[in-house]
């Protein structure tokens, strides 16, 4: 990392820690989540294409991981997306989420990390467009995903280079991000079959409201059959634009049907997140100031808000 990309990846630290969680938290307490045994597993996900999935869990990840946590996304796109988009080259994807599916490599193996300390990614290539027909008379063919996290170590793999990056990694993954495909299609089963919840980007536009139902009930399905845990997180609206009253209807409309399951934190339509991904940035690190990165630190703030009480009801 060059010393521009340090300095922006401090500028938005800096940033994101300036936004309080919680009411009544002070102090290094107000963003940070409270550590576990396990990562909590969190599925970006949503069938419909152009949604801000990938987007979603870019910039999230980056706004967790400024705030101290450590996070691994997990590239299940095989247009590799959140890859490009995390400034990983091709020749950094010599081991990626196909070799993993197929059991050709451990996840731990796959694992590269990103300009953002504290944020990891297991890539995805082309490749991942054939595991679907390899797969498809494999035993646990739903739970190859599941089965390769619960064998990686809690840490990844420390990486042996300056003593600063091996502390960093010597902390265990509080957050794994899985970003699928825009199908409901077995890789994205597999994601599902191997996470704790579901977090779903919506456009706020009327045919993207078309496919929340069946997404919905494809949770459900999987729910029944593959994985009892599984639940809904939270819907983000995403690419919500206050000039177009349409926003504001699809906005009332979901709020009404899903209620608090919906994030009130709303992604603005923001030229600058549509920039980021070509120079290999997060929005975060591109311009922290612009509207759309604060959107997604108040966005880290109110998630971490959900999963304090998620873990405080299960305790």
């Amino acid at each position: 990392m060059d010393q521009t990309d340090k300095t922006l990846v401090a500028d938005a630290a800096k940033a994101a820690a300036s936004i309080p969680s919680t009411q009544g938290t002070t102090g290094s307490d107000r963003l940070v989540a409270p550590s576990t045994d396990r990562p909590r597993i969190l599925v970006v996900a949503n069938q419909k294409g152009g949604v801000g999935k990938t987007t979603t869990a870019i910039n999230l990840g980056t706004a967790l991981a400024a705030v101290g946590e450590r996070v691994l996304i997990v590239d299940l796109d095989p247009q590799g997306n959140a890859s490009t988009g995390l400034g990983i080259t091709t020749a950094e994807r010599k081991v990626s989420a196909y070799d993993v599916l197929i059991g050709a490599a451990l996840i731990e193996d796959a694992v590269v990390p990103t300009k953002v300390p504290g944020l990891d990614i297991v890539p995805s290539t082309m490749d991942l467009l054939g595991a679907e027909l390899e797969l498809a008379t494999v035993q646990r063919r739903s739970h190859r995903l599941r089965d390769a996290l619960a064998r990686m170590p809690r840490n990844g793999k420390q990486r042996e280079t300056s003593d600063a990056e091996k502390a960093m990694t010597a902390r265990p993954y509080s957050y794994l991000l899985i970003d699928c495909p825009p199908s409901l299609n077995l890789l994205t089963i597999n994601a599902m079959t191997a996470a704790d919840a579901i977090l779903v980007p919506l456009q706020c536009e009327f045919f993207a409201l078309e496919g929340l139902s069946q997404l919905l009930r494809t949770v459900e399905r999987v729910k029944t059959s593959l994985n009892p845990r599984l639940e809904i997180q939270g819907i983000v609206l995403t690419m919500f634009d206050q000039r177009n009253k349409l926003s504001d209807q699809v906005a009332s409309d979901v709020r009404t049907h899903l209620g608090d399951k919906v994030y009130r934190t709303v992604i603005p339509r923001n030229v600058r997140i549509s920039e980021a991904p070509s120079y290999g940035k997060p929005a975060l690190v591109y311009d922290h100031r612009c509207a759309g990165s604060k959107a997604y630190m108040k966005l880290a703030a109110e998630m971490i808000q959900r999963e304090r009480a998620i873990r405080r009801s299960a305790a």
